[in-house]
């Protein structure tokens, strides 16, 4: 089985192809000769996944899912939430990203925060949603290499580590993308 990722992301495509079964490969925008920003104006996670998705059904005409994802922070009043890849600016910077959450979390002993992502998926004329959450803490400066985004400064509840400093398997295992992806191969496996 082939499903269009609606994303240009390689470190998401990376992310979510390890947790697939054989069977499931993965074609990329790139794959598709979509080369064309695709629009994510909506105001939460689950809109612009949705509107991700509906834009590849609507102009390829392929079954398809794409995520978007938030990083949600208790005393920032959830945000950079739907505004994650792009906080610190249109330029989208990870560091510039991760700098400016720090510097707003300087002086709060509160660090509490959840990742939040939402695959919306077309598959054989039905639109349908999963969500995976992950709980956790905002450290107080970047810790490890591995990851991409807020992985440096993101430590997930039970663990001492951040994303940055945990394997890919392990990430996976109980990240908020892994989570939302198993529902999506247990949905795929059923269907």
């Amino acid at each position: 089985m082939k499903i269009v990722f609606a994303t240009n992301n390689p470190n998401k495509i990376k992310e979510v192809q390890a947790q697939l079964p054989e069977h499931i490969t993965l074609i990329s925008l790139e794959d598709i000769g979509c080369t064309e920003a695709v629009p994510e104006t909506q105001d939460t996670i689950k809109g612009n996944a949705i509107q991700k998705a509906d834009y590849i059904k609507d102009h390829y005409g392929m079954d398809c899912f794409a995520d978007d994802t938030g990083l949600e922070i208790t005393a920032l009043n959830g945000a950079p939430g739907v505004y994650s890849a792009r906080y610190a600016g249109p330029q989208r910077n990870a560091d510039d990203n991760m700098n400016l959450v720090l510097a707003e979390l300087n002086q709060k002993a509160e660090r509490s925060a959840q990742f939040k992502t939402v695959i919306a998926m077309h598959f054989r004329g039905e639109l349908i949603t999963f969500e995976g959450i992950c709980e956790g803490k905002i450290t107080k400066n970047k810790r490890g290499t591995d990851g991409f985004g807020y992985d440096p400064i993101f430590k997930p509840s039970g663990y001492k580590n951040t994303f940055a400093e945990l394997s890919l398997a392990e990430k996976n295992r109980i990240g908020h993308r892994g989570k939302a992806v198993k529902k999506l191969v247990a949905y795929l496996n059923l269907h």
